[in-house]
């Protein structure tokens, strides 16, 4: 996997695509990186901007670390939940 480009490359390059000077092919070819690349970036920097909805990398990044606390805690609750219904047994009379 090649190394991801620094983010002030992917800024200043979002930044000459959208002054509209260019087709976004001949700016991909200009700075040496394929069109299919800079979409993405372009699509980012909006979702970043507000300018399009969806989540940026740090409420993605957020949110993943939400859903594996959760995780954890459903299963700590599930461990204590059988755990008090064995005690629960052992404690009935007759036994």
């Amino acid at each position: 996997m090649p190394k991801p480009y620094p983010q002030e490359f992917r800024d200043d390059v979002v930044a000459v695509a959208r002054q509209g000077q260019a087709p976004l092919k001949q700016v991909a070819k200009d700075f040496g990186i394929s069109e299919g690349c800079l979409s993405n970036w372009m699509k980012k920097a909006d979702v970043a901007d507000g300018n399009r909805p969806g989540l940026s990398g740090d409420d993605v990044a957020e949110l993943r670390a939400a859903k594996k606390r959760i995780r954890l805690l459903e299963q700590e609750n599930e461990v204590l939940r059988r755990a008090a219904a064995y005690l629960s047994q052992a404690n009935l009379p007759g036994k």
